[in-house]
């Protein structure tokens, strides 16, 4: 089926997590993801996010608003965003400055992306929490109104003693937020809330039309949103043969494999991440517990987590895939060991998808 005639062109956006080539440096990873950024400005690509991981070889963006900051000053047009910030390890009033201040600097160009997993392993988790005192108690809900309400004031009560506080820089409009999540809880609290919904479909691929269908069924207006705005994250690696792109994916397959087994090393070549991938992997021991992960392949969803193929294979597939799910918009996630493939593939992508401007 085709794009309904009723429906916008489906808008591209970007999610880039500064993944670490094996052999290279953190440092090249930021300066990768600054010139991605530029590289997608030019492409028409709608935003660009950021994700927050701690503690990774693999990943070098542990400070999104930095990362914000940079490519906004670098780029022209692309909304800058995070995707996301996880609220549990702050205090929403310091983020709430932080993006008044990217707000003022980009009026119009910024995306607060706002999650709640913690980014990284237990101990990191624990190092971050603001109180180390007693069991760590979920108060993201009244974190999230908190946010939102420094943001706009004017949402306090009238007696909470919060409204007497000036967030500054004071500039017209906010920052918009957005509600990121990989389950069900995410789904219902950002129709309960009124909010703008990214699900991490590359993530946890199970539940994405359950929960996306439910938002948008369920959803609540709010003075953020008169209506349901939905999108998801998605892995995609375009190459000019579909044999290239299934051997650039080896790199993401391993790192996946990897993920689930707790280590975090750097983004393997694809003839390395081949040679691991086939290898025969030595016997758990039956003495431990193997509960760190598994190297079985991981479970897919109704769609994969990686669209794999030449640009007009992926084309076809997230056309598909906004259709059925009812999205204008999807972001993709790409990475590959080459930088230059990366570039690449966003530009065979942007082509097939017409979005350039």
């Amino acid at each position: 089926m085709g794009m309904s005639s009723k429906r916008n062109p489906l808008r591209l956006s970007v999610l880039d997590q500064s993944p670490v080539p094996a052999g290279s440096t953190p440092s090249q990873a930021l300066a990768n993801s600054l010139d991605l950024a530029q590289h997608v400005d030019r492409l028409g690509y709608t935003r660009l996010w950021y994700s927050e991981h701690h503690a990774m070889d693999l990943l070098a963006c542990t400070a999104p608003e930095i990362l914000i900051a940079r490519a906004a000053g670098a780029t022209e047009r692309i909304r800058v965003g995070s995707g996301g910030i996880m609220l549990p390890h702050y205090s929403p009033l310091k983020v709430a400055e932080v993006f008044r201040t990217l707000h003022a600097m980009f009026p119009g160009r910024i995306d607060l992306g706002i999650g709640r997993a913690p980014g990284g392993g237990q101990l990191e988790a624990y190092a971050l929490r603001r109180n180390r005192q007693g069991a760590q108690t979920d108060d993201f809900p009244k974190q999230l109104a908190e946010l939102r309400a420094f943001l706009h004031p004017e949402r306090f009560p009238d007696d909470h003693p919060f409204r007497a506080i000036r967030v500054a820089p004071t500039a017209p409009g906010a920052p918009d937020i957005w509600l990121l999540g990989s389950s069900m809880w995410s789904a219902v609290t950002a129709a309960q809330e009124g909010l703008p919904y990214a699900f991490a479909h590359f993530f946890s691929p199970i539940a994405t039309r359950q929960a996306i269908e439910y938002y948008q069924r369920n959803f609540q207006p709010s003075p953020d949103r008169a209506k349901p705005e939905a999108t998801l994250a998605i892995g995609v690696i375009c190459a000019p043969t579909e044999e290239e792109a299934k051997l650039l994916s080896a790199s993401v397959r391993l790192l996946q494999r990897r993920i689930r087994m707790d280590d975090r090393r750097p983004v393997a070549t694809p003839e390395d991440a081949l040679r691991e991938l086939t290898a025969v992997p030595t016997a758990p021991n039956p003495l431990l517990s193997f509960t760190a992960g598994s190297l079985d392949a991981p479970e897919e969803g109704e769609w994969p987590r990686y669209l794999v193929g030449t640009p007009e294979q992926v084309a076809a597939q997230l056309h598909s895939l906004a259709e059925e799910l009812q999205l204008d918009e999807v972001i993709v996630n790409t990475i590959t060991h080459s930088h230059e493939a990366r570039l690449r593939s966003y530009a065979l992508l942007a082509e097939a998808m017409e979005i350039s401007r």
